[in-house]
């Protein structure tokens, strides 16, 4: 399992993902989940993964040497793609392709290929774009009433997002909350856990501002952690008890 977060507001974007694969109790490890798919003079792209390792490893690397699309009978490559929507069709045909293919030699073995993958960046100085792509293929893109995308083990960290993530929030504001979600997350699911990826590119620059790793021994995550659980500890005694909580049971006829 895995967690991987987009966030879409007016000042740009911000991608987070966890880095732990587990294939059992016993056997757990740390894999890079984003990945920086091209960075160029006016153009970045960066994916994040959940889902059958051996599904996204296959697409990406399909990304890599080029992808023959359907609808023109082309190879087409993301350093040649007009915008970031084409680069969502390239990306997801990629993975179409992968699970198909995987699916056809694993197909009697109980085998789980399901892939999801979140794809976002920014060509030529427009805005940044966000797309959550499903192993079939087709997509969704992120839009400003609900600035952000999940995939992965997402129910524990949603609630912090949809209360707190609006789309004129701050990016520096939107790290921060991502990572509350993430310690939320991890907090109830240990199938995720540090180091946490991150990425950040500002709107109307088509280039990466920040590529960065959070450790384990990360002093302001384990600062957001801890005053996250005092936060809401203290929320909570701040509420009144309930009224009848403290009146005896009363006999029904």
């Amino acid at each position: 399992m895995t967690y991987c977060i987009g966030i879409l507001v007016r000042e740009g974007l911000v991608m987070m993902a966890d880095t732990r694969t587990n294939a059992g109790v016993d056997n757990i490890s740390t894999y890079r989940k984003l990945r920086v798919l091209e960075s160029g003079p006016g153009r970045v792209i960066v994916a994040c993964s959940a889902g059958s390792l051996s599904v996204t490893q296959s697409a990406l690397s399909r990304v890599e040497l080029g992808v023959l699309m359907p609808d023109t009978g082309k190879m087409e490559m993301l350093a040649t793609a007009p915008t970031v929507f084409r680069s969502a069709q390239i990306v997801g045909q990629a993975l179409s392709d992968a699970k198909a293919s995987i699916d056809a030699v694993v197909k009697d073995d109980n085998v789980r290929t399901d892939a999801s993958l979140l794809l976002a960046g920014s060509i030529d100085g427009r805005r940044p774009r966000l797309f959550l792509i499903y192993g079939a293929g087709n997509f969704i893109e992120c839009q400003a009433d609900t600035p952000f995308l999940q995939i992965g083990e997402l129910k524990y960290g949603k609630p912090v997002l949809d209360r707190m993530i609006n789309y004129e929030t701050p990016m520096a504001e939107a790290i921060k909350v991502g990572l509350i979600s993430f310690s939320s997350t991890m907090r109830s699911n240990l199938a995720v856990g540090l180091p946490i990826d991150l990425v950040t590119i500002r709107s109307g620059v088509s280039s990466l501002e920040l590529l960065h790793r959070i450790e384990a021994d990360d002093t302001y995550y384990h600062e957001i952690n801890d005053r996250w659980s005092n936060a809401l500890r203290a929320a909570a005694a701040a509420i009144p008890l309930p009224q009848y909580a403290s009146q005896p049971d009363r006999a029904r006829d």
